[in-house]
């Protein structure tokens, strides 16, 4: 370990001294690197077993590596959805003393996927249109905090499943900034930027087989920038109305409300006339229905999760009894309804779904074979049914870490349905191969300071 080796971290974790920071990334031992499907990188990326804990390093210049670490910090503290920033290591060397790039560390996201991870052959347009929904709200929230991305694209995010949409998290904020409010000029550019790379990377889609021809990628692309502009006109925009309409104030907030966004004062202005009103929301914040579930349950879910599972607690509210508060309501859901269907699943299947994606697919099931049936199902039996016929075919989203003997998932590869894991190596599809030790000789005699150097 070269004496010059300097780590920057929140909280210190010792146990990142054991990983081999005198090696480049691509010649990191197979031993550690966790195979999890990637996106497309400019840098060398490479997810890593430490702790228990899975660990995404990416080679990168020694001010960028330190920008991100800050920007990625700064965002969590105003509770933007990104992934956790670890560290900062710089003064890397090989043991022969020649330099290598720093590195930035963050936390792998658990259930989360890239985009080229969730398209096959056969894959469904709707995928798509889901996708750029997820974009739009993520950088409508983002605008709202003051960031300017500078790089928006569908591979700098991650995406988690939502209840039947997508929710998504930035994942690479080198050339990201954040300032007290953002310009206009700033919000179209990121609009532009994004429309540009998101044609580009579903033609990359259609070019290697991924997504049909005949799919209209400037249409998806023009499609971003009308939902983004459709949500943050509702949200930051003024709206008119009589001033014997006062109701539709309580109207207004409730959409956003169901836009999955809180508002924290209204600014609320009379015309000189008398007759009309403007409303403008003065403070937005996004994650109303994710706020209430965890005041009613104590659960931390995404978005549409929340709102799923809401209705389902006031559903057996009514049907217990319609008198209850809803806190004991969900009080006593937790108890007889969400905890025994999550306690029912056998422990090497736990894996497979975050819970709360869980529960929404066991309620659409239980919806399908009660329809099918024509009566309701009973929770054991829809229980069952769920575990042998859905459950026990879908992958692990906590990680998708390929199984000893079993072919690595590169960044191409198709993360849907039950397809068969396909690919050439772990993370690039390149051969990277692991430097034993004693071969630290050879490797070095082999190296290319050029093509790391930052």
């Amino acid at each position: 370990m070269s004496s010059s080796l300097r780590i920057t971290a929140a909280k210190p974790d010792a146990a990142l001294l054991d990983l081999p920071w005198d090696k480049p990334l691509s010649r990191w031992p197979d031993s550690i690197v966790a195979a999890l499907p990637q996106g497309i990188s400019r840098h060398v990326v490479r997810f890593v077993h430490l702790d228990g804990r899975i660990l995404a390093i990416k080679e990168i210049g020694d001010s960028a590596a330190h920008h991100e670490y800050q920007m990625l910090r700064m965002l969590q503290r105003l509770d933007a959805p990104c992934v956790e920033p670890v560290a900062v290591i710089t003064g890397r060397t090989t043991r022969s003393g020649r330099p290598l790039n720093s590195a930035f560390v963050s936390e792998h996201l658990p259930y989360s996927l890239p985009y080229r991870a969730l398209f096959g052959q056969y894959q469904r347009p709707e995928t798509v249109d889901r996708l750029i929904r997820a974009l739009s709200v993520l950088l409508v929230r983002l605008h709202l905090l003051g960031f300017f991305w500078g790089d928006v694209s569908l591979s700098n995010a991650l995406f988690r499943r939502d209840a039947g949409e997508f929710a998504a998290y930035l994942v690479d904020a080198e050339t990201g900034e954040v300032y007290d409010g953002i310009t206009q000029g700033k919000r179209l550019y990121d609009i532009d930027v994004a429309r540009t790379n998101i044609i580009g990377e579903l033609m990359d889609l259609q070019a290697a087989g991924h997504l049909s021809e005949d799919y209209d990628t400037i249409d998806i692309g023009n499609r971003l920038v009308a939902q983004y502009t459709t949500l943050w006109d509702a949200l930051t925009g003024e709206t008119t109305f009589f001033t014997d309409e006062k109701w539709r104030v309580n109207e207004h907030v409730k959409r956003l409300n169901e836009l999955g966004f809180d508002v924290d004062e209204l600014q609320i202005v009379a015309d000189e006339d008398g007759r009309r009103i403007r409303i403008q929301p003065k403070v937005v914040d996004a994650g109303h229905f994710s706020r209430k579930i965890i005041r009613l349950t104590g659960m931390d879910v995404q978005e549409n999760q929340a709102r799923r599972l809401i209705q389902d607690i006031e559903q057996y509210r009514v049907a217990a009894n319609k008198s209850v508060s809803l806190p004991i309501a969900a009080h006593d859901w937790m108890t007889n309804v969400f905890e025994p269907m999550i306690d029912a699943v056998p422990r090497e299947l736990k894996g497979k779904l975050e819970p709360a994606e869980l529960f929404h697919q066991f309620l659409d099931h239980r919806w399908y074979i009660s329809e099918q049936a024509g009566r309701d199902i009973p929770m054991d039996e829809a229980i069952a049914s769920f575990i042998d016929n859905v459950l026990r075919h879908q992958r692990d989203e906590r990680s998708y870490i390929v199984v000893s003997g079993a072919t690595p998932i590169t960044s191409a590869s198709p993360i849907t349905g039950d397809s068969p894991i396909t690919g050439d190596s772990p993370i690039t599809g390149d051969s990277a191969p692991s430097v034993e030790s004693g071969d630290e000789d050879e490797f070095d005699d082999e190296f290319d300071e050029d093509k790391y150097d930052s």
